[in-house]
């Protein structure tokens, strides 16, 4: 259903209907790399027939992560399975330039996710981020047992209404032990990132294989409301991953415990880029510089030694 304009109003949904702004709906101009809005926009409406219809939260902080993040991170999977995980991402960074744009036009205070205000750039835009970052880190079975059962025992509540804690409980259920500093990173604070990659360069080997050399850092920084910063340790999993000319060569989630990044990996194909954290699964300021061109290391006229040798036993070491 079309509604005109000046409403206001993007979409929203009803019991059998979703209207449509005329901008939005039916003109919206749509470039070649950006993902099919009308489609993302109808899904996420769609999933508000689950949360916020079936799971009616209560009028208290946290309320809009059940009723928008939800339908948010619902209309998300809708798309990766439409569209790719490509897509996905690529729809990401604007999400994120949307979170980092709106904190820094906060007025009052920014919250945590768990306890948001019916702030946009926390229930939408931080929430997609997060909630597809959780899925990336446990999979998208174990997000689904969770939201099952939030959904069983509080569809039709009444009185007293459903919560943000309630929700996180079945999330943190489905989170590993060693993976639990996830709840509190991206729902309980506001945790920030910054990766950066300082040197990437490869070396090809007497077998026909790559040895990847990457350098880089790995920050941790927890806000309070008024966007003051504090660095804490870090002691997370985090991606590191190569690419070449025809995708991933390499990727894979390292426990990463010092801020100082140095790794040999080593690979089949020739290594066009690497990266820490290169997919910007976790929330980065400057989300630009986590990936850097690999380039070639001079030749020193040594012997170039092979995987067999011992400290390249492993695919992945520390330098």
């Amino acid at each position: 259903v079309e509604v005109p304009n000046y409403i206001g109003l993007t979409a929203f949904s009803l019991a059998s209907t979703i209207p449509f702004s005329e901008s939005y709906g039916f003109i919206l101009k749509v470039r070649r790399r950006d993902i099919d809005m009308v489609s993302y926009v109808t899904a996420h409406e769609v999933a508000h027939q689950w949360w916020n219809h079936q799971v009616i939260p209560a009028d208290v902080q946290g309320a809009t992560l059940i009723s928008e993040t939800l339908s948010q991170y619902s209309a998300l999977m809708v798309m990766e399975k439409m569209s790719g995980a490509a897509e996905v991402r690529h729809f990401l960074e604007f999400e994120l330039d949307q979170y980092l744009d709106g904190r820094s036009r906060e007025q009052v205070a920014e919250m945590p996710l768990l306890l948001v205000e019916n702030q946009p750039y926390i229930h939408y835009n931080r929430g997609a981020l997060i909630m597809y970052a959780l899925k990336d880190y446990v999979g998208e079975e174990a997000i689904n047992r969770a939201l099952r059962r939030f959904l069983e025992a509080t569809a039709f509540q009444g009185p007293p209404y459903a919560n943000s804690l309630q929700l996180l409980d079945y999330l943190r259920e489905e989170v590993p032990a060693e993976m639990q500093y996830l709840i509190e990173d991206m729902f309980e604070t506001i945790t920030l990132f910054d990766g950066r990659v300082t040197e990437a360069r490869y070396r090809r080997l007497d077998d026909g294989t790559y040895r990847v050399t990457l350098r880089g850092t790995a920050r941790k920084l927890r806000a309070d409301g008024q966007g003051m910063e504090t660095e804490i340790p870090i002691a997370d999993w985090i991606d590191v991953g190569v690419f070449g000319e025809e995708g991933v060569l390499f990727l894979e989630k390292l426990r990463i415990t010092k801020p100082d990044v140095c790794f040999e990996v080593l690979v089949d194909g020739l290594p066009m880029e690497a990266g820490i954290d290169p997919y910007n699964m976790l929330i980065d300021r400057v989300a630009n510089d986590n990936r850097m061109s690999v380039s070639e290391m001079p030749d020193s006229g040594e012997a170039q030694r092979s995987r067999s040798e011992p400290d390249l036993n492993r695919r992945i070491s520390p330098c």
